[in-house]
């Protein structure tokens, strides 16, 4: 089995797919997290923060991006401890200190994310001090631009955010708007497997060891996206409704999908891949798919998280 031990000073709270994983670390005298999960999400994500820190002050945040599930929690932690240092990746800086919720992408996906600020920059390139252990950042574009994630090279220890899960990627956001990201997709893989890591912290569900079908399975299913951008999209398209089912749990059909009407990206997509599909008979469809997957159930007019 491969091994799976963390550095000294490194607790993971596995959260599921609407809240991020966070990662604590503890050092001897500074504490830090790397992201806060979903806003709905924050009460517990605090709890969880107190309840690891035993007594201590959180002393920095700390995001691999700025996706709503990631830094939904940061302005419950910020009001929790007003000291804290919060560090974002290059690249949003000017939305974020502006708040532009349609640049961040939390408008056009429907999500929620309470306004936050920030201290610093992550900068790729450089290395940042987690747990009293030097940690290299690097740039790791394609599901987001802006992305990093985190490598330890003694322990070998890669936080991969949604880079890579153990079961593939996230969803590649810059395809949906017409831009050029399957090759970074791409890029960052082969950084992943530079790096060569041992464990893998990931965004989105267990911690594993590194394994070369991990990155094949990866490589597989980019290959299917570029052979194929209209799956990819009706992929996006799910993992969008998926997610506000997670959030909701339940809900009208005609609730979701007037829900859906009111979430730009949807319609976007749809006039970029499916022009031919009318909007309504779209969702249906991707309703469809979702309840024959067992991602969730519908009982007449009501839609449920399965």
């Amino acid at each position: 089995m491969t091994e799976t031990k963390l550095p000294p000073g490194v607790l993971v709270f596995e959260r599921g797919w609407l809240s991020s994983n966070n990662i604590l670390f503890l050092g001897a005298d500074s504490s830090a997290l790397v992201d806060s999960g979903y806003g709905t999400h924050a009460a517990q994500t605090v709890a969880l923060v107190e309840t690891g820190l035993k007594g201590r002050r959180l002393d920095c945040l700390l995001n691999t991006h700025l996706h709503s599930d990631h830094c939904g929690g940061n302005a419950a932690l910020q009001a929790a401890y007003p000291d804290l240092q919060t560090w974002i990746p290059p690249g949003q800086e000017h939305f974020v200190s502006a708040w532009d919720p349609v640049a961040l992408s939390y408008e056009p996906t429907g999500q929620f994310c309470p306004r936050f600020g920030f201290t610093d920059l992550l900068k790729p390139g450089s290395e940042v001090r987690l747990a009293d252990i030097s940690w290299e950042i690097h740039a790791a574009p394609g599901h987001d631009p802006h992305s990093v994630i985190l490598f330890e090279p003694a322990s070998r220890t890669l936080i991969s955010a949604d880079a890579l899960w153990e079961s593939g990627f996230g969803v590649v956001f810059p395809e949906l708007d017409g831009e050029d990201a399957f090759g970074e997709v791409a890029a960052t893989l082969d950084l992943v497997e530079r790096l060569n890591p041992r464990v893998i912290i990931p965004g989105h569900g267990p911690i594993f060891g590194y394994r070369s079908e991990v990155l094949a399975f990866a490589r597989r299913r980019l290959a299917s996206f570029v052979a194929n951008p209209g799956r990819h999209a009706n992929h996006a398209a799910k993992v969008l409704l998926k997610f506000k089912l997670l959030e909701r749990q339940k809900l009208k059909f005609s609730d979701f999908s007037a829900w859906a009407r009111r979430t730009s990206h949807f319609e976007h997509m749809r006039k970029s891949f499916f022009p031919s599909t009318t909007f309504e008979s779209w969702i249906e469809q991707l309703t469809e798919e979702l309840v024959r997957s067992a991602a969730a159930r519908r009982d007449g007019d009501l839609i449920f998280n399965n």
